[in-house]
């Protein structure tokens, strides 16, 4: 059985066991549970992902690692405009999204790599044992599972299986390492980070062992996403929002970090090349209407939105409207 539920949620489980291991019609088959899910929910799991466990857990152990040094030895590698190194605490507040207002700082440090090769892209790195190679590792291996799955993306929308291959082989993507510290109660709008959609193609979470992350239904209801061992949580993002005019969801969530002990998060943030311009795709475009967004291409976007979101670049001239 390639698809269930989490308990108590209607976010589905997806095996992608099938697909990878070249199965007779698994590729349609996935691409439809897909598609119906970007539809509904945004949200799903995923398992047989094919990342090892251990380069998972390996990478916690870098985010903890790191960001048990100092705040003098982090505030070195202090986050540059291109958004590569150590974020401090409470240094981002989420503003892009409409569904809470006012929204306090978010209670979250982080630190971000990118992926060296993109233009204008130095990592810079801690001097911390291990921590480069591992994150380095970590980004490789989510990279070749997100372009593994473009497949499933291109047939849930009628497209040729490759069509977004050219698109995304250069990918404009990054991971970031946080660290939410407990907070026994969080002050009215106050949030371990606030209600948002994802700027991505599409985001791959591993599992994390201190829960934290909701999800908000199209009904409004915030639901928790339960932590399934084992798989990746992968969520649809405004890019491919915007892609398909709408028709595939960018669900809102948010996380907080209510229990006696630190939260580490390690998103991988996938998205098309820089230079891919993200227009209405043929097979979503409405007879008779004009497409719901402008195009844009995926470096002017992301100008925009880290604009919109990150304290150190608020200041900077502002990017054209992405609305």
């Amino acid at each position: 059985m390639s698809e269930s539920n989490a308990p108590g949620t209607d976010i589905p489980v997806v095996d992608l066991g099938p697909y990878f291991a070249g199965e007779e019609g698994a590729l349609k088959r996935i691409a439809a549970q897909l598609r119906e899910n970007c539809e509904t929910v945004g949200f799903l799991y995923i398992s047989n992902h094919g990342v090892p466990q251990e380069l998972i857990d390996r990478t916690f152990a870098a985010a903890a690692a790191f960001h048990a040094q100092p705040l003098e030895k982090k505030m070195e590698l202090k986050v540059d405009n291109a958004m590569q190194g150590y974020l401090p605490m409470r240094g981002s507040t989420t503003r892009t999204s409409t569904i809470n207002a006012n929204n306090k700082p978010n209670e979250n440090e982080a630190f971000f790599v990118k992926g060296e090769g993109q233009p204008g892209v130095t990592n810079r790195w801690p001097d911390v044992p291990g921590f480069k190679e591992t994150t380095q590792a970590y980004y490789a291996a989510l990279e070749a599972l997100a372009q593994r799955m473009l497949p499933l993306y291109a047939c849930a929308l009628d497209l040729p299986a490759e069509y977004f291959d050219t698109k995304c082989d250069h990918p404009f993507s990054s991971l970031r390492l946080s660290h939410y510290p407990p907070v026994k109660e969080y002050a009215e709008n106050q949030f371990g980070i606030a209600p948002h959609t994802d700027s991505t193609f599409i985001t791959l979470l591993a599992q994390n062992k201190v829960p934290g992350l909701q999800i908000r239904r199209r009904d409004g209801v915030w639901i928790d996403a339960p932590v399934i061992e084992g798989t990746f949580i992968v969520n649809t993002g405004d890019t491919l929002h915007r892609w398909t005019n709408g028709r595939f969801l960018s669900t809102p969530h948010r996380a907080f970090n209510i229990s006696d002990q630190p939260r580490y998060a390690i998103p991988y943030f996938f998205h098309p090349n820089a230079e891919t311009l993200v227009e209405c795709l043929s097979t979503c475009r409405v007879e008779g209407e004009e497409p719901l967004f402008p195009p844009m291409t995926m470096g002017d976007y992301m100008a925009w939105f880290r604009r919109k979101n990150y304290d150190h670049l608020r200041k900077a001239e502002p990017a054209a409207a992405a609305e």
